[in-house]
């Protein structure tokens, strides 16, 4: 099977943001005299979007309200620090260099909320190495709902089928099993190895070179739709 195009998940795939998630959330629950927690303990806190987040990491039984607050303050405390220890993995920099090179379609799709995704990709990767970049926002069912990344196939003008999608989670893998695209798990990130299989893994990557490695993609002319 031949791939004409490659979408990407971020936190944990394309970038390591764990601990200024963990520390942006620690510091919002320290503001309301909540216990924190280790960093090791967010990997599996993220992955759903900043509420969800926030909910995993607030006291259980907390209501709806404090969450909201707790939300907000989060966002503001993450926007402060986002790039303060998120960088790019080891090898994705070339790994995306090698597929604009061959004019593979490349884009991102992630839970995390709008604003902080695209301030990341802006900053951390090239101007247009990514054709289109959706996160968390309104009206915008979050993964592994498949609208999204179908949304970009439609724009791309490629079947899903001849799509790699690659994430860190069993949330991106079902995301990619749901919209019939190839669900490619790294083991990078910060999810393990027996998630990703679970939930429908066909691939999986030690390092980014891999991808290469083990998908053939071959180069499709088409234009991005507005």
């Amino acid at each position: 099977m031949q791939y004409k195009a490659a979408i990407f998940d971020l936190d944990g795939t394309l970038v390591d943001s764990l601990v200024d998630l963990a520390e942006s959330a620690n510091a919002m629950l320290e503001h309301y005299n909540y216990p924190t927690h280790p960093v090791e303990s967010y990997r599996m806190m993220v992955g759903d979007g900043s509420k969800k987040l926030i909910e995993r990491c607030m006291p259980p039984g907390t209501d709806e309200y404090r969450i909201n607050a707790g939300l907000a303050y989060y966002k503001k405390i993450y926007e402060g620090r986002f790039l303060e220890k998120t960088r790019s993995y080891e090898g994705v920099l070339d790994l995306l260099k090698e597929l604009r090179a061959e004019e593979i379609p490349l884009a991102v799709c992630t839970n995390k909320h709008k604003e902080a995704a695209h301030m990341i990709v802006g900053i951390l990767f090239e101007e247009n190495t990514f054709s289109e970049v959706i996160g968390d926002e309104p009206g915008l069912p979050r993964k592994p709902d498949p609208a999204k990344v179908l949304a970009i196939a439609r724009r791309m003008d490629i079947r899903p089928e001849e799509i790699a999608y690659i994430g860190d989670s069993g949330v991106d893998m079902q995301t990619a099993v749901n919209a019939g695209m190839l669900p490619v798990g790294v083991l990078w990130g910060f999810r393990d190895q027996a998630e990703l299989e679970a939930s429908g893994a066909e691939l999986l990557l030690t390092h980014p070179r891999e991808l290469l490695e083990k998908i053939e993609f071959v180069k499709c002319r088409q234009s991005m739709q507005a």
